[in-house]
């Protein structure tokens, strides 16, 4: 059995996703970011960094694992699922997804607080990171173009790369001109394992419609948690 303390965020969905695909069972430990229920010592002593997720694996002697990018592999190679075992094909997916870990989240991550949380709106700092963004967008389209998946088969490239891509809206890029990325993302999308895995937990945010009350209650609360010093880079 595997704990997963998460929250409605891209980083925290990437893991019940693969744990969803890797039919794992699990238990969905919900932490409070508002409440900083990150920063607790009960939470630290799993992840020191104080962020989400983390899992403590209860197979495995309450093995504990934090940073997303590391659980995916740890999930990855426990269940011989969705990373392929030879040299080259393994290789590929760990390059995607340290795409994503490198990139797409950390620009999106801060699209976000400069769009969206942080309560002086300055231009040129947000230009930069939809910016950048986009430009990793195009990147992901190009490889898309030839290719079903990122790397191959499916794999856990697929699902790191995809909670980041469908948030783009909060972010505030777009992604109309970009078909094949498009194609990939609903793809995606319609797998029932990806649906049961942004269900865990739900994010009180429908990304494809926004809702200008909700969106403004939902970066009301990020901008809270920004003046405590708990940094919203996680996304939505």
């Amino acid at each position: 059995m595997i704990d997963l303390y998460t929250a409605a965020t891209p980083n925290g969905h990437k893991v019940s996703i693969a744990l969803e695909e890797m039919a794992l069972p699990y238990t969905l430990k919900v932490l409070d970011l508002g409440k900083r229920e990150q920063k607790t010592p009960e939470f630290l002593a799993i992840c020191p960094n104080g962020r989400i997720p983390a899992i403590v694996d209860r197979d495995e002697d309450d093995f504990a694992v934090f940073e997303s990018g590391a659980i995916l592999i740890y999930l990855a190679e426990k269940t011989g699922q969705l990373l392929p075992r030879d040299a080259k094909g393994r290789s590929r997916v760990i390059q995607w997804l340290m795409f994503q870990m490198g990139g797409i989240g950390p620009m999106m991550g801060q699209a976000n607080v400069f769009y969206r949380y942080f309560p002086e709106k300055l231009p040129s700092v947000i230009d930069r990171y939809q910016g950048e963004s986009k430009r990793l967008f195009r990147v992901l389209d190009g490889q898309l173009m030839d290719h079903e998946y990122l790397a191959g088969d499916y794999s856990i490239a697929d699902i790191a790369n995809w909670a980041w891509v469908r948030t783009h809206r909060w972010s505030g890029v777009d992604m109309d001109d970009l078909p094949h990325l498009k194609r990939w993302r609903d793809q995606l999308r319609a797998r029932p394992a990806v649906q049961r895995g942004i269900l865990s937990p739900p994010s009180n945010m429908d990304l494809r419609v926004e809702d200008p009350d909700k969106a403004r209650q939902f970066a009301e609360n990020a901008r809270l948690m920004l003046e405590t010093g708990q940094s919203r880079q996680e996304g939505v």
